[in-house]
């Protein structure tokens, strides 16, 4: 059995605070990718962000307390790649992939275009490379793959709550979904989907309005996966019992061994 959990933690500081860590521990995974770690990892003591028999690999965004992308593992990859000649991607410390026998795991934070037209062309432009460059690419090299990540696009009218008041809005514009469309006209398969069909399943909820509370939210982080894993699910969830951050943990268990 493969274990994977993902998370954007909006801060690995703020998240280990809440505990997160030790929710971690708890669980057990196999693999843990998290995403915004709004943290230069590399100039930090990370020992308050350690877990036993993991080891640490991640990608800093240039920017201090900004973006920044990280993989736990329980073995050690044969390879580790941090760039894909994108400068918003290599810069911003948005992709990281851990390469083992046969499995390919990716810890990916796309950004939002929230803040304004100039940031929603700059997602746009990395959308295509991303989809140009990896998920074409990857796709005919025989190995599976898990995408882990907050991919800032909810994907159909079920994946969140108010859809109707947000197709203008960044994060469900129809080029974004036409994009994810495209995404999974390729074979990709969105993990979580292949088990759970049901509404009102949501990874992210603004801070206001207790929105939380009312489960107002936005299906957002995903594990994209290649269909010879996704065959292999055998259980998905969002975890929402402990609030770590303003996104909830996505863990998925596939039958597949990991060596």
């Amino acid at each position: 059995m493969l274990k994977i959990i993902s998370c954007n933690l909006n801060g690995i500081r703020s998240a280990e605070r809440k505990g997160f860590f030790r929710w971690v521990k708890e669980q057990n995974p196999d693999i843990l990718c998290v995403q915004e770690t709004k943290a230069q990892l590399s100039n930090l003591d990370l020992t308050p962000f350690s877990l036993p028999d993991y080891r640490i690999f991640f990608s800093d965004a240039e920017k201090k307390g900004y973006s920044g992308v990280a993989v736990y593992s329980k073995l050690q990859p044969r390879e580790v790649n941090r760039t894909l000649d994108f400068h918003y991607i290599d810069t911003e410390g948005r992709f990281i992939e851990l390469v083992y026998p046969g499995l390919r795991v990716v810890s990916l934070y796309l950004p939002s275009g929230t803040s304004g037209q100039e940031r929603q062309d700059i997602k746009m432009d990395l959308l295509d490379h991303f989809y140009q460059e990896y998920l074409l690419s990857v796709r005919d090299e025989g190995d599976e793959v898990v995408i882990c990540g907050d991919w800032n696009i909810a994907h159909q009218a079920i994946d969140l709550r108010n859809w109707k008041q947000n197709q203008k809005n960044s994060g469900f514009l129809p080029e974004e979904r036409a994009w994810m469309d495209k995404v999974f006209a390729l074979g990709w398969r969105d993990a979580f989907r292949v088990l759970n069909q049901d509404p009102d399943q949501y990874t992210w909820w603004t801070y206001r309005g207790q929105a939380r509370v009312k489960n107002v939210g936005w299906r957002i982080d995903y594990q994209v996966v290649t269909p010879g894993i996704a065959e292999t699910l055998k259980k998905v969830s969002i975890y929402k019992d402990e609030v770590f951050s303003d996104h909830a943990p996505l863990i998925m268990e596939y039958q597949h061994v990991f060596a």
